[in-house]
């Protein structure tokens, strides 16, 4: 192998940017290709960008036999279908949130992966942060005690037609897309599965979720709740509520190098403050640990599974106006 992983961009999308920095930083991953759907479209990006080498389709990506990793920042519909490709020609995959759109696409990855022996993981970028391991280490601690419900929230004003966010069939809406992180956090500080799940979505003209609530119920009793959506003012926040003290994350799902969290017992707050990192290069770091010493990546294919059957259950009872169970396996 390469003395550092050789990354492959799958397509020319804005998130793209946020790995630019940790790439070119990180001691053991470098960014070396792009592959667009046109050799004029993926020759302008990669000299935009000091990019290596240019590729005029995903195809020609994959088969770049110095290419080590794929970064799949495809539209949600194709995450399953490119993925699934990626895993086959040879490569490693991190796959940007969400993992897919059905668990029977995310099956099919993870048996992709696993017939293939390579590592795929979703790129779920907050997981890896030290503020997010400072919040799961304050809960197992017992500090906040017993913990009763936790709340959240992401919402942002978003109107740009044409984008694959607002179309149903490309695997838009606001669940799928901030959403995904209130479910993922609260089912990641508990360590716990929902087991029952109650949403309410307010639909759009294209047929998108532009604003959607739900609640959550976990064993134990604990109960949680949060909203998203494409209507409202940029908003992010998640709050944990213990029997002896409540935790509030103003910042939980992008991050930064300076955060601050609070604990509250009634009086005034309990300010920790973290020192954090760009809040992209814990992903790509995890993917190095994985490819090059063996190590789990930090959020296992199980965890993507159970984080996509969730969203798939409230979307279920938003539909029936029921609440919706969620099996297990």
């Amino acid at each position: 192998m390469n003395e550092k992983l050789r990354w492959g961009l799958l397509s020319t999308a804005k998130i793209n940017a946020a790995l630019f920095k940790p790439l070119a930083k990180s001691p053991r991953n470098t960014l070396f290709a792009v592959g667009s759907r046109s050799e004029e479209s993926a020759l302008s990006y990669a000299a935009e960008h000091d990019i290596p080498r240019a590729h005029g389709s995903y195809e020609a990506l994959l088969a770049d036999p110095e290419v080590d990793v794929i970064y799949n920042s495809l539209p949600n519909h194709l995450h399953a279908e490119w993925t699934i490709k990626a895993l086959e020609a040879g490569k490693h995959v991190l796959c940007e949130k969400p993992f897919a759109l059905s668990l029977a696409e995310v099956d099919a990855m993870i048996d992709a992966a696993q017939r293939s022996d390579k590592v795929l993981a979703e790129a779920f970028m907050y997981r890896t942060h030290p503020q997010t391991l400072k919040v799961k280490e304050i809960i197992e601690s017992g500090k906040l005690g017993n913990i009763l419900t936790v709340k959240g929230g992401f919402t942002f004003n978003f109107n740009r037609p044409g984008n694959y966010r607002l179309d149903p069939a490309f695997g838009g809406g606001a669940l799928w897309d901030v959403g995904c992180y209130p479910i993922s956090y609260a089912r990641t500080m508990l360590g716990l599965e929902p087991f029952k799940v109650f949403g309410w979505q307010v639909i759009g003209e294209s047929g998108i979720d532009e604003f959607f609530s739900a609640q959550m119920l976990f064993p134990g009793g604990i109960h949680t709740q949060f909203d998203c959506g494409f209507r409202g003012p940029f908003r992010t926040f998640i709050e944990i509520v213990g029997q002896d003290a409540t935790l509030h994350i103003p910042a939980p799902f992008h991050p930064g190098k300076k955060t601050r969290i609070f604990i509250s017992r009634g009086g005034e707050p309990e300010t920790i403050d973290i020192d954090g990192q760009n809040p992209y290069r814990g992903e790509i770091e995890d993917m190095a640990d994985a490819i090059l010493d063996g190590k789990a990546p930090h959020i296992s294919l199980t965890d993507s599974r159970a984080n996509v059957a969730t969203i798939l259950a409230l979307y279920q009872s938003a539909r029936t106006g029921r609440v919706a169970r969620i099996k297990k396996g």
